[in-house]
């Protein structure tokens, strides 16, 4: 998740997939779509752009005890700036839920709307 000149402000930036077996996900992607990963340690695969393997990660594949229930992919978010974001997702009505925190390709945090879907929102360091 870099390169800022590709990202759009509040767009829809990056899927992650709940898995429960890493594995078995990749290779069902892999298999059925093509897909190729970028392996981030044992509960995590990036998922390749597949247009530009020099482009950003489209989604990624993320080990969960179980997959979410109904929720289905998580949708994240890029933000220009993330601590901005958090003050308008607040009064907008949102309830930050996870975060603000730091993970390898910057910061992040996790929210739900009024109708308790769950969002992620990112921005680079």
């Amino acid at each position: 998740m870099s390169d800022t000149a590709t990202h759009r402000h509040h767009a829809i930036d990056y899927i992650e997939i709940p898995v429960t077996d890493l594995d078995l996900a990749k290779r069902f992607y892999a298999e059925a779509f093509g897909w190729q990963f970028n392996d981030y340690g044992p509960t995590y695969a990036g998922i390749r752009n597949p247009h530009d393997e020099s482009a950003p990660e489209v989604g990624g594949l993320n080990l969960k005890e179980q997959a979410r229930g109904g929720g289905g992919p998580f949708v994240l978010l890029y933000s220009a700036d993330l601590d901005r974001s958090v003050e308008a997702v607040a009064a907008a009505g949102g309830k930050v839920v996870e975060g603000p925190y730091e993970f390898p390709g910057g910061r992040r945090f996790h929210f739900t709307d009024p109708s308790g879907n769950e969002l992620g929102v990112w921005s680079e360091r």
